[in-house]
């Protein structure tokens, strides 16, 4: 049997965006990632309505029938909106929706779109989904390679999705779950920034499921965040045996279990050990410090994040949102604008307490629309 130990969750509207049309989901066992289109309001109406589809869970059944029964109704609700309203005209969705079935210890995916699941196990990151995209056909047709399509110009356009036709064709499949997986849903503003091998980088280096969906959001922000950006990860476990509840590298392998020295070695093997190889450790670890902290302070002065000041101010800030021990910080206020974060609307509320990092042009370019739009 298995369980959802964890899960985390983000979204962004990314950097060339006005508004975000990605919707998501999570509600263990269930998680669904949406990313709608044909406009600001109407893709995010279209995105919003597949998600309510699974708001009461799902209905009696398999999984995989309830999945494909669930996206089937959205993708109905979602056609007669846009047919009887001519504003939401042409609006569709994309939609990953994934439902973990403990007994089976299975997870089990619905899709429609380019919108993607993966499973991260013992170091290797698997696209579990197959996009229903232009570029995807021409690939598996051989027309082009594997890094043309990575890169291809026409890689947004897809071939299904949920609204424009009466019936969609859905993908369910399921794959085998272990104790220690994670699994990622994800639109695609996250993988047009960040290829597959990044991502599960950032991953495995982030000390939790948190950090991760920050950091991965943060970096394809730093990337050009063409897109909308969401990312959900959650991770399985046993719950005869439990993951530990501790802030560690999420590194599968540590999951399964550590092969080294047994936490209950004899007291004998661990006083061998010489003072000169204690001294050499304990040195060796102040000098890696010592480099942790100089590379964190030359990273801080290439990064730029807006926040909030003292006085609830939009603040303009150099370095990243971190204070190192000793109290160092990896920060500092450049400017403050006279608008209250308070009363700015939800969109830009989150650019500024969500501590994305940006380059100097584009966070002054930012403070400033808003001191201009909504210092008035």
């Amino acid at each position: 049997m298995i369980r959802v130990s964890q899960h985390s969750e983000r979204t962004d509207v990314g950097r060339q965006r006005q508004a975000n049309e990605d919707s998501m989901l999570a509600r263990a066992p269930l998680f669904v990632v949406a990313d709608g289109m044909g406009g600001a309001q109407a893709g995010e109406v279209a995105s919003m309505t597949a998600v309510q589809a699974f708001s009461n869970g799902l209905p009696a059944g398999s999984p995989a029938e309830a999945l494909e029964a669930s996206i089937s109704v959205a993708n109905r609700t979602i056609h007669d909106q846009a047919h009887s309203d001519a504003s939401l005209s042409g609006m569709g969705t994309t939609i990953t929706a994934v439902a973990v079935d403990s007994q089976r210890e299975e997870v089990v995916i619905g899709h429609v779109g380019d919108s993607r699941a993966y499973r991260l196990r013992d170091g290797i990151f698997q696209r579990l989904t197959r996009d229903h995209s232009l570029v995807e056909e021409m690939r598996r047709r051989g027309q082009i390679t594997e890094e043309q399509a990575e890169d291809h110009p026409q890689r947004s356009i897809i071939t299904r999705a949920l609204g424009p036709e009466p019936e969609v064709q859905v993908d369910v499949q399921a794959v085998p779950a272990d104790p220690g997986d994670i699994f990622m849903l994800c639109s695609d503003g996250l993988t047009t920034m960040l290829t597959d091998e990044r991502i599960r980088t950032l991953i495995e280096e982030s000390p939790s499921l948190e950090a991760a969906t920050r950091a991965l959001v943060d970096e394809a922000n730093i990337a050009g965040g063409r897109d909308n950006i969401t990312v959900l990860l959650f991770q399985v476990e046993d719950p005869a045996a439990p993951l530990p509840r501790i802030d560690q590298p999420t590194l599968i392998s540590r999951a399964r279990g550590h092969r080294g020295q047994p936490a209950g070695a004899p007291a004998r093997a661990r006083q061998s050990r010489r003072p000169g190889k204690i001294l050499l450790r304990t040195f060796a670890g102040l000098l890696i410090l010592a480099v942790l902290f100089a590379g964190a302070f030359v990273a801080s002065r290439q990064v730029w994040f807006l926040g909030t000041d003292d006085a609830g101010r939009v603040a303009l800030y150099q370095g990243v949102p971190y204070e190192l021990p000793f109290g160092v910080l990896l920060y500092q206020r450049k400017y403050s604008a006279p608008v209250q974060t308070s009363d700015l609307g939800p969109q830009r509320r989150e650019a500024v307490t969500g501590h994305t990092f940006r380059s100097r042009e584009d966070a002054t370019s930012l403070i400033e629309d808003i001191e201009s739009n909504e210092g008035r």
